[in-house]
């Protein structure tokens, strides 16, 4: 029997790997990654510093070990050149290989700061193991670290890097930290409170150029001003890696189009993870991720089985002011409710009709999460459609 074929290795892959060999033991499984496909938690990259996790502490399993534990084939280092979806076949390297089902869990890539200058090639970006040893390791010499990005991971990666000592900067094109998740009040909270311990703020500009400047980095940014930096790091966003999925044809936007069965434009070949854009949505985060890995190994063991999405709060890992986050639809119209105590806040988002929609919670108030989360449930669930 042909297998069925994953390919990335990356906490997607796995998780639907270990789901499907819940259910099915006997199906082949091939496993096709371009690294060395090591098992590691990636959230955990963003706040390393802070658990005393070196890069090599954070790798949990290696690409034997998975193989062992999935009974799979994980070749690794390897990559698919070619898709033939009426053949069912792939081309690996310089070997052809029929698969019976086809999972895309290909991820996404770092979006490039557009920069000028000498040293923009010299800017950091996290988003594997790999990348975070290199980044580890150029931390070692430096004590001024600037982050180019506002939103979740740069906020959390600038609270691990102080909390370890380091002076840290922070560069956003928007007003407010975390402006795409949390209504400004929330980011203005974990502003103030990071600022206390040391992170310096740039906000309402763009870094436009990095040059090397007596031994250091200066950053310029587009409100004039410079910033200095012995390292640098990127963090404004992800791009779905969509080439493999173009070159063989299937329908792609933002993502690898795919309806609620994970199911892509051709037949037998399925899309999840950072990669799959689900009935319009691109949700890379882990309680999505999950839910996908649940649902699609069912299908991938003959019992077709839809996604459905809970209430997913994201929890933003900064220790020094944790916050807890559920955004309204982007569709619902509504309004934010604030509501600030002296070491928290509660926002919550009410639609129209006054129903909670969304809510951001702060500081001490992150303990109403599941009574928050509760009455969102309430509401009438919308299953994704076909």
């Amino acid at each position: 029997m042909k297998p069925t074929i994953i390919i990335g290795s990356g906490l997607a892959a796995y998780t639907l790997a270990k789901e499907f060999r819940k259910l099915n033991k006997q199906t082949a499984l091939h496993i096709i990654t371009a690294d060395d496909g090591g098992f590691y938690s990636k959230p955990m990259l963003s706040n390393a510093l802070f658990l005393g996790k070196t890069p090599d502490k954070l790798l949990i399993s290696s690409a034997d070990k998975m193989a062992a534990q999935l009974n799979a084939t994980v070749s690794t280092y390897s990559t698919v050149s070619h898709i033939d979806s009426k053949k069912q076949r792939l081309q690996l390297n310089e070997q052809y290989i029929d698969y019976e089902k086809l999972v895309l869990a290909v991820g996404a890539s770092p979006i490039k700061p557009p920069l000028q200058g000498d040293a923009a090639n010299d800017v950091f970006s996290v988003n594997n193991l790999n990348d975070y040893k290199h980044f580890h390791a150029a931390l070692s010499k430096a004590k001024r670290v600037a982050i180019i990005g506002s939103g979740l991971i740069g906020c959390e990666f600038a609270n691990d890097l102080v909390a370890s000592g380091k002076q840290v900067t922070i560069i956003g094109l928007d007003k407010t930290p975390l402006g795409r998740l949390s209504p400004p009040e929330a980011g203005h909270s974990l502003q103030h409170t990071l600022a206390a311990q040391g992170v310096e703020w740039h906000l309402d500009t763009v870094a436009e150029q990095v040059k090397y400047h007596n031994g250091h980095y200066r950053i310029g940014l587009s409100n004039k001003s410079n910033v200095d930096a012995d390292v640098m790091l990127s963090a404004i966003g992800l791009s779905a890696n969509l080439t493999l999925a173009q070159q063989c044809g299937l329908a792609t936007n933002r993502g690898i189009i795919v309806n609620a069965l994970l199911e892509t434009s051709q037949t037998n070949i399925y899309a999840m993870g950072d990669c799959a854009e689900v009935n319009g949505q691109v949700l890379p985060f882990i309680m999505p991720l999950m839910k996908q890995a649940r649902a699609l190994a069912k299908s991938l063991n003959g019992e077709p089985c839809k996604v459905e999405y809970p209430v997913m709060p994201i929890a933003v890992k900064t220790p020094d002011y944790p916050l807890i986050i559920v955004p309204p639809p982007i569709e619902i119209e509504g309004e934010w409710f604030i509501e600030k105590f002296e070491d928290g806040i509660l926002c919550q988002f009410n639609n129209t009709a006054g129903q909670l929609m969304g809510f951001a919670l702060g500081g001490s108030a992150i303990d109403k999460k599941q009574a928050l989360i509760n009455q969102i449930s309430l509401r009438p669930s919308k299953q994704l459609e076909h």
